[in-house]
């Protein structure tokens, strides 16, 4: 019987997809199909948006977008824009001061984390300096720190421009950001003294995750108030997927964190339900939104397909819930559960490729913006990694790769390559974009951007690289019952002392990317009126 209602399931979700793609592809749900325009005022398309850079600065930009002779935008309209950024902007200077704190932390503990692993009596005098908690503290500094954070702080400062009003109900997302460090603070604290639930990704005392809760309920509640306000008939992309990922945290983390109801493995099954569905139901969602604001708006063309960005919205919902039980191939859970989130994971790739080929189509013929605008680097190479790390997770739920990658550190640098060069990088280009805004002063020193990225990038594909390969060469060690466990272990070692490597880089990438933040803020360096471009007009650095 069982057998027969998840087929059953499966054919009417497959039907149901059928029906959705023709829909989209027809226009039956969007008949002008003008849902892509919205975030442009008037005669704003084809023009990049640089509010503070001359037009003599903003010409390298224009000239690549083909914005020469372009008409100006609607005066009124980004009069009104200007007022929406004012409604946000000490609400999202909160929210990326903490992303800030919470970066350097997650940082410098994965990097002790990652080095003790090769030099394990390194440090070892210091009790919450072991690897089982200083590895901890960093996925949760990392995890619940900079990453909602930031992509909290974003969503924020979006609101108000996608709904072409003023933010609402403000205070409740301020006073959801320091209930949410509180409790940040104190989970933290708890797991570095020893106190811990057990579990991966929901280690803080469930005591201490009740702040998380009411932090991110409060934190959504002016997406609600404000929607009341909205100005447009059409609600764009990014407005969903923000509203989708502030109503299924605070579900997610609450049923994780009840106490005294999972257990043995029911609690196993949980454990994967939730770790997977954060990941691809919150920060997912929060960096596709910013992608499918700021991509655009920085080259000043709509997505090439709205259809697809709705398409991949919906599938994301539908897919991935079930996904994570793939992590227990090989446990004592229902077949069935198995079958049906390798499954789900396959389906995956549906909302994965329609993203790849949004954002293709949409840069064809402009990668050369690339050049010059650090805010769209960030985000093309957070959307590449978003199609690399989705597919890559899609062929590793298949039984036949994972019983070669489970356990080991293959498993490891996907994650990373998720939710550090997907997400956390999209997360970045979207802080470049919006701080001038903030602040109302241009970043300092252009040439730190660049030397940030490309830190990060070399830093995360060493990381990739090497804990793909070790962690594959472990997985076969592993299965080898002619060999030694040991073998297993020491036959990792290069590798590791490489992800040691690509993870230092990334540390000092997040040190400069602090460092100039700081300037920012203290107004300290040179004072810019331009936006801050890799080169100029004519070719020159800026």
């Amino acid at each position: 019987m069982a057998v027969i209602i998840l087929l059953s399931a499966f054919i009417i979700a497959i039907v149901a997809l059928v029906f959705f793609i023709v829909a989209m592809l027809r226009g039956w749900f969007d008949p002008d199909s003008k849902g892509a325009e919205v975030i442009f005022a008037p005669n704003e398309i084809g023009r990049p948006e640089d509010p503070a850079a001359s037009p003599e600065a903003r010409r390298a930009l224009e000239h690549d977008a083909g914005a020469e002779g372009a008409h100006t935008p609607d005066a009124n309209e980004l009069a009104a824009r200007a007022a929406a950024d004012r409604s946000s902007n000490t609400i999202t200077f909160v929210f990326m001061c903490c992303a800030i704190v919470w970066l350097l932390a997650a940082s410098f503990a994965g990097l002790t984390a990652s080095i003790k692993l090769h030099e394990p009596d390194w440090l070892g005098a210091y009790e919450w300096l072991t690897f089982g908690r200083i590895r901890t503290l960093h996925l949760n500094a990392l995890a619940y720190g900079f990453l909602p954070m930031a992509g909290l702080g974003l969503a924020v400062w979006l609101l108000p421009r996608l709904l072409k009003t003023t933010l609402v109900g403000g205070n409740f997302a301020l006073l959801g950001a320091i209930l949410w460090n509180a409790g940040l603070i104190a989970g933290l604290g708890a797991i570095g003294a020893g106190f811990s639930d057990g579990m991966e990704w929901l280690e803080m005392p469930w005591q201490v995750d009740i702040l998380l809760v009411v932090g991110g309920a409060f934190v959504a509640i002016p997406l609600v108030l404000t929607l009341r306000q909205r100005k447009v008939e059409h609600l764009y992309v990014s407005v969903w997927y923000m509203g989708a990922a502030l109503f299924w945290f605070p579900i997610l983390f609450f049923v994780g964190n009840i106490p005294g109801v999972h257990f043995g493995v029911q609690q196993a099954a949980m454990n994967w339900w939730y770790g997977h569905n954060v990941l691809g139901l919150f920060y997912t969602p929060l960096a596709l939104a910013t992608i499918y604001y700021f991509l655009p708006k920085v080259m000043g063309t709509p997505v090439k397909s709205y259809a697809l960005s709705i398409l991949g919205f919906w599938t994301l919902a539908f897919f991935y819930g079930q996904v994570g039980a793939h992590h227990l191939i090989g446990s004592p859970v229902p077949s069935w559960l198995i079958t049906l989130s390798i499954v789900q994971s396959m389906m995956m790739v549906i909302p994965v490729f329609a993203f790849a080929v949004n954002q293709f189509y949409t840069m064809r013929g402009k990668n050369r913006m690339l050049i010059h605008s650090p805010t769209l680097r960030f985000l093309a190479f957070g959307g590449l990694m978003y199609v690399a790390s989705s597919v890559q997770g899609s062929f590793e739920a298949l039984r036949a790769v994972n019983t070669i990658a489970h356990f080991t550190h293959y498993t490891v640098g996907h994650a990373h390559l998720g939710l550090y060069g997907f997400v956390a990088m999209a997360f970045f280009g979207g802080m470049y974009f919006v701080m001038p805004r903030v602040m109302q002063r241009e970043w300092p020193y252009p040439k730190l951007i660049l030397v940030h990225f490309w830190l990060s990038v070399l830093g995360i594909g060493i990381y990739f690289v090497s804990l793909t390969f070790g962690g594959w060469f472990q997985g076969l060690a592993m299965l080898d019952a002619a060999r030694p466990f040991m073998d297993s272990v020491t036959l990792t070692l290069p590798y590791l002392k490489a992800r040691s490597i690509g993870g230092g880089m990334m540390t000092l990438a997040h040190v400069i990317f602090a460092a100039h933040f700081l300037a920012m803020v203290l107004r300290l360096g040179p004072t810019r009126d331009t936006p801050a471009l890799f080169y100029g007009p004519k070719g020159e650095r800026a």
